[in-house]
């Protein structure tokens, strides 16, 4: 059978093209992301968000750290609880997913940072929404598909200490960074253009602690990006880090 166009009034397709939605066109899978202990909703969400970008998402129930040693993944998601650290233990420690991208489900960023040590790159918060999580993959993807010319941040949700010029001592939680900076949430505001010491470990980086500017900051908010001082001789491991992340 062969379908023809067929002409379509004015005013009748001017009411289609507001009530019909495009259907978004997906890529065909280029990595896989395990969804564990998913129940649905959330499960169905999560699939469809990835699979707009190419990334084919595996549900896992049971001894999802046993497939997680054995198998290769880009990203897994699990539940921020004390139930999944296996997981997350079991990604890290693996030969082949010890650089995958770890995204946690539920909870605040406070309970992120008890898993800190395994570098959760992203929290979906719950209940999970369709648009909050298409966001959050969107601006993830990258990552997870090995992009990394086009995507030079790495998310990572860790405690950051910071000094400022003052001498005020604050803590804060970072969001990415960059072998030239960081963004991060503080515990109290800081003025744009101040001059910092940011410290903070990262998975296999050790602590280290490195001279910054406050370059931008959320209006209102305790929000802000950080550059890094390029003069600063202990930048270089952290670029060092990023560039072994990125290739890993």
């Amino acid at each position: 059978m062969v379908l023809k166009a067929t002409t379509v009034p004015k005013t009748m397709d001017k009411g289609l093209g507001t009530a019909v939605a495009p259907i978004p066109a997906t890529r065909k899978a280029a990595a896989r992301a395990a969804l564990i202990d998913m129940k649905e909703p959330a499960r169905t969400i999560l699939a469809e968000c990835f699979r707009q970008f190419g990334v084919e998402t595996v549900v896992m129930n049971g001894d999802a750290a046993g497939r997680i040693l054995k198998e290769k993944f880009e990203a897994c998601v699990v539940k921020l609880s004390p139930e999944s650290e296996a997981v997350m233990n079991a990604a890290r420690n693996s030969p082949s997913n010890s650089r995958m991208v770890i995204y946690g489900v539920g909870g605040s960023v406070q309970d992120a940072m008890k898993f800190s040590k395994y570098g959760i790159n992203a929290v979906f918060n719950e209940p999970l929404e369709r648009p909050s999580a298409l966001k959050l993959v969107r601006a993830t993807q990258m990552l997870v598909l090995h992009e990394f010319r086009r995507y030079v941040r790495i998310p990572v949700i860790t405690e950051v200490q910071i000094v400022t010029s003052d001498n005020r001592k604050l803590t804060g939680t970072s969001h990415e960074i960059s072998s030239g900076g960081m963004s991060f949430r503080a515990s109290e505001e800081i003025s744009q253009g101040q001059t910092l010491e940011v410290s903070f470990a990262l998975l296999t980086l050790p602590r280290i602690w490195v001279r910054s500017t406050v370059t931008w900051r959320k209006q209102g908010g305790k929000s802000f990006g950080v550059r890094f001082d390029p003069q600063d001789e202990r930048r270089t491991r952290i670029k060092e880090w990023i560039d072994a992340y990125l290739e890993s």
